[in-house]
């Protein structure tokens, strides 16, 4: 009788590199790996031997990069949503992208189980999962960590050292990572407790200090069309290299550290420090451009959205019925989101410099202090009486009864 096939999410980390012996040991299964390439330039021959080494049949290194930006970051990025106004969701949205992949490498493969390496205490169980349930709706899940003896990563560290598989940390090194072409985020060690102040001279990878940062500010001008950026600093690119030349511009700025006290879906409060250079400068250039091209009530509610959007993008819900027709409400707005950016960074800021667009609602002849013949000051006074005239109505009955400035 064949083996069962499992399939397995792999990133030749300290989790999954453990996860194919001990699921050798126990289960009767054949495990395939599979890597999502997300654009960080992995080592697909180093992933695939070490996978094989440590007892996978297979290992599919996919490269998803351009797929993860224009069909998650950019719905995001249009929709400007932040999570608790400050993470801008790098691990979030990278997630579904890859178990979506996962899930047609399991059905093609004849796999029956899709396994990955998340523990039972964070958020990236739930991403995995639901787009999984999404997608496969049959499809058995395993998660290890839910299950096994092993309590703590200094412990996964033992296990792999017993077996002799290495793995990119030490004891003494031990930050929970994950990097994608739009972040890197590091929890743990000396993170875990907020007072702490991070030593981002030891932890910074895609980014420096804003101390670090050059004396003189940077001139960055990007091109949105319809809510995308498709050209930087008067290069037409690629998304991923567009990403890539903002990570580097930004970066070189000290553009893009959030240090977050974040309340995971699971219940507990985690703090962590992202780097997020391009994407903080993307969604800054974008907001500029809504400011400018977005009449006030659509934008008022499209910001009340936007915190909703970011809920279901953190809470693993992306093939949600309700992200999908936020993001069609999204895209209507992004209609006229076309022009011109100029931004400027500075040690750490990144503030705006100039927008234009075809598409402008400010108006120089109304908005003006100067004389003008468009605007009639004298309408203001009527539209003051009508719109103040509940409160005034409120404050006269509270005067009757002397009850005003009680």
């Amino acid at each position: 009788m064949a083996k069962e096939k499992f399939l397995l999410a792999y990133s030749g980390g300290l989790d999954t590199s453990i996860i194919i012996p001990w699921l050798l040991e126990h289960y009767d299964c054949e495990v395939i790996a599979m890597a999502g390439e997300v654009g960080i330039g992995v080592d697909e021959t180093f992933l695939k031997e070490k996978a094989l080494k440590c007892g996978a049949t297979k290992c599919f290194v996919e490269d998803i990069s351009e797929e993860f930006i224009t069909d998650y970051i950019y719905p995001t990025l249009k929709a400007n949503a932040v999570y608790e106004g400050k993470y801008l969701l790098g691990t979030s949205f990278a997630r579904p992208v890859i178990a979506k992949r996962m899930v047609e490498i399991a059905k093609r493969e004849g796999c029956t189980t899709i396994v990955h390496g998340c523990t039972g205490k964070g958020n990236d169980q739930v991403r995995f999962e639901l787009t999984i349930k999404a997608l496969a709706p049959d499809m058995k899940i395993l998660a290890p960590w839910r299950i096994w003896d092993i309590k703590s990563r200094d412990e996964e560290i033992d296990y792999a050292a017993a077996r002799g598989i290495p793995v990119p940390v030490t004891k003494e090194t031990n930050y929970s990572k994950d990097e994608n072409l739009w972040h890197l985020s590091h929890e743990g060690m000396d993170l875990e407790d907020p007072a702490n102040e991070p030593n981002l001279d030891k932890i910074l990878e895609l980014m420096v200090s804003p101390e670090k940062a050059p004396d003189t500010p940077t001139y960055v001008t990007i091109k949105f069309e319809k809510g995308i950026p498709v050209e930087v600093d008067g290069q037409k690119l690629s998304p991923v290299d567009l990403l890539k030349y903002c990570n580097k511009v930004a970066g070189e700025n000290g553009v893009g550290i959030a240090d977050i006290v974040e309340n995971r879906l699971v219940g507990m409060k985690s703090r962590g420090v992202y780097e997020t250079p391009g994407g903080t400068l993307l969604y800054a250039a974008h907001r500029e451009l809504e400011l400018l091209t977005i009449e006030r009530d659509t934008l008022h509610y499209k910001d009340l959205v936007a915190q909703r959007f970011a809920e279901l993008v953190y809470y693993g819900q992306w093939f949600h019925p309700l992200r999908e027709a936020l993001s069609a409400f999204v895209d209507d707005t992004q209609k006229y989101c076309t022009g011109t950016v100029r931004m400027k960074l500075y040690k750490g800021n990144c503030t705006p410099a100039g927008t234009t667009s075809p598409y402008s609602l400010h108006d120089e002849a109304i908005a003006t202090f100067d004389e003008d013949d468009v605007y009639n000051q004298a309408d203001a006074g009527g539209f003051i009486n009508c719109f103040g005239l509940p409160m005034k109505v409120n404050a006269q009955m509270k005067e009757r009864n002397g009850l005003l400035n009680n």
